[in-house]
């Protein structure tokens, strides 16, 4: 069964930046699949990359942060093809409760626009 294995815990760095301080893992799906991804101390994210005027909705840092971290993680390291670390992210924001309506526009937006980071590489920019 997809869980997390501890609670997302972040430093601030500067006013969109934050480093994990406590690493975690992810487990992804069923019994069947033991596959985990572990997001390590010292990962840097932005939480969710959503356009300003849409923070009244969706703030970076809301109830779906954890699975942003997880999902800027999946992205840096390249572990997936995108739409399965897309995938992921939905499971994952499922695992953490977040309402069906925001699981769905969240997961359109990734797959909209998630090409942008995706081919241009935050990885390369910030040397992680």
């Amino acid at each position: 069964m997809s869980s997390f294995t501890e609670d997302l815990v972040t430093r601030k760095l500067s006013a969109r930046l934050r480093s994990v301080e406590i690493p975690f893992e992810y487990h992804i799906g069923s019994e069947d699949l033991d596959e985990t991804i572990t997001v390590p101390k010292g990962f840097v994210t932005d939480f969710a990359t959503v356009p300003r005027f849409l923070w009244p909705i969706f703030p970076p840092d809301g109830e779906y942060a954890q699975a942003a971290v997880l999902h800027d993680f999946m992205y840096n390291r390249r572990m997936y093809i995108r739409k399965r670390a897309d995938k992921i992210f939905l499971e994952a924001m499922g695992v953490l409760e977040v309402p069906v309506w925001k699981q769905r526009i969240m997961y359109r937006g990734v797959r909209l626009f998630g090409w942008i980071p995706w081919t241009f590489g935050k990885k390369r920019k910030r040397g992680l």
